[in-house]
């Protein structure tokens, strides 16, 4: 199955490398006119060159009222936000987790997920149509691989948003849903956490996935296309589990 997405404007956050970075490329090669936004500005123009025709925006998406400036005159047909991640932490026990370090997290997933609903679902409302996808984790639908408190919670958190907006949003023909990877090798953070299982513990991960692989970018990816496609017109409030395994 194949989509165009010609005439359509998609907004990708966390699109500098990784599962953003494969979203991006994704619609684009679809057709669509495709803004990636990421923090990382050298990351973003390395993206940028190596695709043409792809737009960028370096942006914090922690700062609300930028956030609201810029894609709010954006208005884009379709959002796929996969900013988040655990932010360089590691698991450790709970009552040594600070404020801080709670907050980073929870803003980088969910705050950051709110404030780009915030911006533009406006302009959505208005046209009476949108597709808004976020990328969740098998962590928002059990516990977490990472062991980390505030990644488990804000994952679960993202996905209750997810829903709550879906009901919210569908009177105006705009659908809401998320897409749930299991572990990637995607970012500096998740290679930690593979080589810290060494090879008899990668191996176990490896035979507890049906399919007996890793998920690729790619594999995320094609899931938004679908979920952003007319085909998927009627779902709504769902969490696709992406994981090579019947279950999360």
């Amino acid at each position: 199955m194949t989509f165009d997405f010609s005439g359509k404007t998609v907004l990708v956050t966390g699109a500098a490398r990784g599962i953003g970075a494969a979203i991006a490329t994704e619609f684009l090669s679809a057709g669509a006119e495709v803004i990636a936004a990421d923090i990382l500005e050298d990351a973003l123009e390395a993206l940028a060159g190596a695709h043409p025709g792809l737009k960028t925006e370096s942006i914090d998406l922690g700062e609300s009222d930028t956030v609201k400036e810029r894609f709010g005159a954006i208005a884009p047909d379709i959002v796929v936000t996969a900013a988040g991640g655990v932010r360089g932490q590691a698991a450790k026990p709970l009552e040594e987790v600070t404020d801080e370090e709670w907050r980073a997290i929870y803003d980088g997933n969910v705050m950051s997920t709110l404030n780009v609903m915030r911006a533009v679902v406006p302009a959505m409302k208005a046209r009476r149509s949108g597709r808004f996808i976020t990328i969740s984790s098998g962590a928002g639908l059990k516990p977490s691989l990472t062991g980390i408190q505030s990644y488990c919670s804000a994952k679960h958190g993202l996905i209750g948003l997810t829903r709550q907006m879906a009901l919210e949003l569908g009177p105006f023909g705009i659908t809401v849903n998320s897409v749930a990877p299991g572990f990637l090798r995607t970012s500096p953070d998740y290679e930690r956490q593979w080589a810290s299982y060494g090879a008899e513990g990668q191996q176990r991960m490896l035979s507890g996935i049906a399919m007996r692989r890793l998920g690729e970018p790619g594999d995320i990816a094609a899931a938004c296309a679908f979920l952003a496609s007319d085909r998927a017109s009627f779902i709504t409030g769902q969490v696709l589990p992406v994981t090579g395994h019947p279950f999360p």
